[in-house]
């Protein structure tokens, strides 16, 4: 990577690991969480809105057979202030990340945003 930066991963406790850190699939869960505040920011120093203080809680759910990703719920909790014509374009530069896009489409998203 260009940054040049580097973190640990290890396999879940129901898959021979430990779960001291990050599983590769909650990688790609919280890649995605990242992904699209990471584009709502862009597109909100345009519109100049402050997204300060906004977050995300990620839930991944496997599957068994084949063992993947089945589905990930996002929940963005979004500052109160945002004009809602806003919010409108916000959520929508959310849903086009490249990470959105790079996903299988048989994996459930479940993005629900709390302005």
């Amino acid at each position: 990577m260009a940054s040049g930066a580097a973190f640990i991963t290890d396999a879940p406790v129901d898959n021979q690991g430990l779960g001291q850190a990050f599983s590769p699939t909650d990688t790609i869960a919280a890649g995605l969480a990242s992904c699209m505040l990471t584009i709502m920011g862009i597109k909100a120093k345009d519109l100049e809105v402050d997204l300060k203080g906004a977050k995300a809680n990620v839930t991944k759910h496997m599957a068994a057979e084949p063992r993947r990703i089945s589905k990930i719920d996002i929940q963005f909790y979004m500052p109160k202030d945002i004009a809602a014509k806003h919010q409108i374009v916000l959520e929508r530069a959310a849903k086009s990340c490249p990470v959105h896009y790079s996903l299988h489409p048989d994996i459930e998203k479940v993005i629900v945003f709390h302005w």
